[in-house]
């Protein structure tokens, strides 16, 4: 039986044609689906381009014509989302940016250099105080507490070096092995093109075409756990599999010409802290070094990765990745997940309200969660309500394991995609 749903919204209009017992949202595997066109009348321009720093593309100019097309979208598909069948992620929103920022309370935008100055000198001081414990300790018991806590904290300095745009932040990152610049700018391109496959940054999905091409060594890293959550350092080195260039190289693709001066000096900062922890492991001894400096910094990999990839992955219902003409700046940054992590929420600085953070990154860390919160209002059901945690996320696991198991790649074709299962790879026979 066939259900046929017209859903208008203020300024774009879609038909949208799906088996009743199949909501859009879910695409198997190996989805059957056919799309084409409509001629549509009487679409009026969307367009509000706001002025954000550092933000080059907020929302895309899409303008529609009464000669352009609607498309409608067919789509065979296994209901493996536990959410409401009215509702397609994939819909372009009722509201537009502009809305969700009116609703976001003035004060919310204003940044506090001496308040986000006392977070920075308050984790360097506890950074500081768990390294002095560890050495006058020194012992097997507390070595394990050590590591997960300064790991905690080394995740928590590269958050709070995230919001600052200047010596601040270069000094926080070079610490924990984060070229600042490098990473500055191509996390820049992610923010102002998340949600597009070929143009996002972080975790972008594989097309099936560049999958299929990946050698085995690398399909296994990329999908078996635990690989995947110490991936950090090669991206920084190599970027992800179809896309070139390193986070080093000031001549890479990733940087502009005027930008290689500051990646240059990123990369030599780098390079010096680097030199001084060899100079220390001779100095000090490499055991002590690795204990008190590597395995945190091994916990802190795992840490940016594991946030960083169920941001954009792993939600219960899948959500639409986009190409062409069906991506905007809005529509991307509504594909991002909020996390709930527990006691670490404030230890990390509430990164887990990662929505409002997309839309609007130059919102500091210390009003995300009221601004999430004023928003909800406007979001609506674009709005994905984060499951609660207990006092440790031990929750989460079981996304990023169903997720590395089943989001593959997506189709070489389509400006709506969804995650597909490579079955060869997946051991869920069922699917």
């Amino acid at each position: 039986m066939w259900n046929l749903e017209n859903s208008f919204n203020n300024h774009l209009s879609f038909i949208r044609i799906s088996y009743a017992k199949n909501p859009p949202h879910s695409p198997p595997h190996n989805p059957h689906s056919l799309t084409f066109s409509l001629p549509h009348t009487n679409l009026k321009e969307r367009k509000k381009e706001l002025e954000e720093p550092n933000m080059v593309a907020l929302e895309q100019v899409e303008h529609h014509h009464h000669h352009e097309k609607t498309h409608v979208h067919v789509v065979n598909n296994d209901n493996n989302g536990s959410c409401d069948d009215d509702f397609d992620p994939s819909a372009p929103p009722p509201f537009k940016i502009a809305e969700i920022r009116r609703a976001i309370p003035k004060h919310c935008w204003k940044k506090d250099t001496w308040r986000s100055l006392r977070y920075v000198l308050r984790d360097v001081l506890i950074v500081t105080a768990f390294m002095a414990l560890a050495i006058a300790f020194s012992s097997w018991f507390f070595w394990p507490f050590y590591w997960l806590a300064q790991g905690t904290m080394f995740w928590a300095l590269f958050v709070l070096g995230h919001d600052w745009k200047s010596i601040v932040g270069h000094i926080l990152h070079s610490f924990i092995l984060v070229p600042y610049h490098g990473w500055r700018i191509s996390h820049r391109t992610h923010h102002q093109n998340h949600g597009h496959v070929e143009h996002d940054e972080s975790w972008v999905p594989l097309t099936e075409k560049i999958y299929k091409n990946l050698d085995n060594t690398t399909r296994i890293l990329r999908f078996t756990l635990p690989f995947p959550i110490f991936a950090y350092p090669f991206y920084l080195w190599k970027r992800s599999p179809g896309k070139e260039g390193s986070h080093f190289n000031p001549y890479s693709k990733l940087f502009s010409p005027d930008e290689r001066k500051d990646v240059l000096t990123s990369t030599l900062c780098w390079i010096a802290m680097f030199s001084l922890l060899i100079y220390l492991s001779f100095a000090m001894g490499p055991i002590l070094i690795l204990k008190l400096y590597g395995v945190p910094y091994s916990i802190f990999v795992m840490w940016l990765d594991f946030v960083t990839y169920l941001h954009h992955h792993g939600y219960k219902q899948k959500l639409p990745w986009y190409r062409g003409k069906e991506w905007d700046y809005l529509r991307g940054g509504l594909t991002t997940v909020d996390r709930d992590y527990g006691w670490v929420n404030k230890i990390h600085h509430d990164i887990g309200t990662h929505v409002i953070h997309h839309l609007f990154p130059q919102i500091p860390h210390y009003h995300l969660v009221e601004a999430t919160e004023s928003a909800k209002g406007v979001l609506g059901e674009y709005y994905r309500e984060p499951e609660k945690s207990g006092p440790i996320p031990l929750h989460l696991i079981k996304y990023l394991l169903h997720s590395v198991k089943h989001d593959h790649f997506v189709s070489d074709f389509g400006d709506i995609v969804f995650y597909q299962t490579d079955p060869q790879h997946s051991s869920d026979k069922s699917k």
